[in-house]
């Protein structure tokens, strides 16, 4: 039987709630978005009144403003988000047990064995988006197909408050045409390869020779003709299967733009004891670790390499990011943001450290208990009870832990 698989994604979802939390803000061009005197200042969703100015996710505050002096700027509430979504995915279970969260506001479902009961794959989608519009007060755009990378481009296809259904027979007349950054993991470098290879659109991805695009993308430009061809066959995750990170990672935007080998190596040590507490309260190890940087004229640059054995030790993390940094970054170009990502993850239960030398496997060993030492002490007197002295001292806006923690 063929798959019918849908993609569910709410509209301008942080405005949505906001609108629910404040009906009057639905009268007005509104925006959720960071501190406007800090540098976090950027739009992390807008209403559609707002849309209308042309003001998009990710501009800067200011930006947004010098379109729509009148915006509305509201902070945003991550915990009635996260009640909603819980609510929303709630609906989407009493269809089926295949749901799988594919971030706070987008699911995929799988409602192949759900039609004898609920209707066709377009009749789920439309009673859901009715029942989610009447329960919850927001709106739905659904894509229905027979996969989960159609399922996606379909709800993206026609917004707000809109079912689209893409089968075998119309997908080549619905998604190729649309530009080739429209599907799942073609981000700008990507596209700017593809471009460059006469590639502009979905079907030139899928009619473009599979070799050509491995030859220059790699593993990335295989996935790409499996996607673009209609060849994905991912499944769906069932709601009683655990969903384990594929990575851990924290990033931090300074409250200044930092140069400084010293700068840079209290903040990579801030944010690497953030990603090790993250892994250990886990259990689990990562073997590749990614360093993004982004410069104070938002131009962004990510490197990543493999590491000899999985580690979730800050200082190993540390270490490896910093040497990485080092190798990479734009000499005295200011920098306005660090990440640091762990993945390939496996459970440290299972992870084996070779050690070669004596020295070695004793230096792990009291790098490993002082990290457990330290985590028993944040865990009885807080997060920022312990820390070194340059981030205690720092003037870059950096705290001794992540509030999102």
């Amino acid at each position: 039987m063929e798959r019918t698989i849908l993609h569910c994604d709410c509209n301008n979802f942080f405005a949505s709630v906001e609108e629910l939390l404040d009906p009057s803000l639905k009268e007005i061009p509104m925006a959720v978005g960071g501190d406007e005197k800090s540098r976090r200042g950027i739009i992390l969703a807008k209403n559609e009144k707002a849309k209308k100015y042309g003001i998009k996710t990710a501009e800067t505050i200011w930006q947004a403003k010098k379109k729509c002096p009148s915006l509305k700027v509201v902070p945003p509430h991550f915990k009635e988000y996260s009640e909603i979504s819980k609510k929303i995915n709630k609906i989407y279970e009493s269809y089926t047990d295949l749901v799988e969260p594919f971030s706070i506001d987008e699911s995929y479902l799988d409602v192949t064995g759900s039609q004898r009961l609920f209707g066709t794959g377009k009749e789920i989608a439309d009673t859901l988006r009715k029942r989610i519009k009447n329960e919850i007060g927001i709106t739905i755009s659904v894509g229905v197909s027979f996969n989960k990378v159609f399922a996606k481009l379909g709800s993206d296809y026609k917004k707000p408050d809109a079912t689209t259904v893409i089968t075998r027979e119309n997908y080549k007349e619905i998604l190729f045409p649309l530009s080739a950054d429209n599907l799942m993991f073609v981000g700008h470098a990507s596209f700017e390869v593809l471009k460059k290879l006469g590639i502009h659109t979905i079907g030139d991805i899928a009619t473009c020779p599979r070799e050509v695009l491995e030859q220059k993308l790699g593993k990335s430009g295989t996935m790409l003709y499996i996607y673009a061809n209609g060849l994905d066959n991912e499944p769906v995750k069932s709601i009683y299967e655990k969903h384990e990170s594929k990575s851990i990672g924290n990033s931090m935007t300074f409250s200044r733009n930092i140069t400084s080998k010293e700068d840079i190596l209290t903040a990579v040590s801030a944010i690497s004891q953030m990603v090790s507490r993250r892994m250990r309260h886990e259990g689990v190890k990562g073997s590749t670790i990614q360093i993004g940087i982004k410069y104070s004229d938002f131009k962004y640059i990510s490197r990543q390499k493999t590491l000899i054995n999985p580690t979730n030790i800050s200082k190993e993390i540390e270490d490896n990011a910093f040497e990485l940094i080092c190798e990479n970054m734009a000499k005295n170009k200011p920098i306005r943001l660090l990440s640091i990502q762990l993945s390939s993850l496996t459970s440290e239960d299972t992870s084996p450290h070779q050690i070669s030398l004596f020295a070695e496997e004793k230096t792990y060993e009291k790098q490993e208990k002082l990290d457990e030492a330290l985590d028993k002490i944040r865990l009885k007197f807080g997060k920022d009870a312990v820390t070194t002295g340059s981030i205690m001292t720092n003037t870059m806006g950096i705290r001794p832990y992540n509030k999102g923690e």
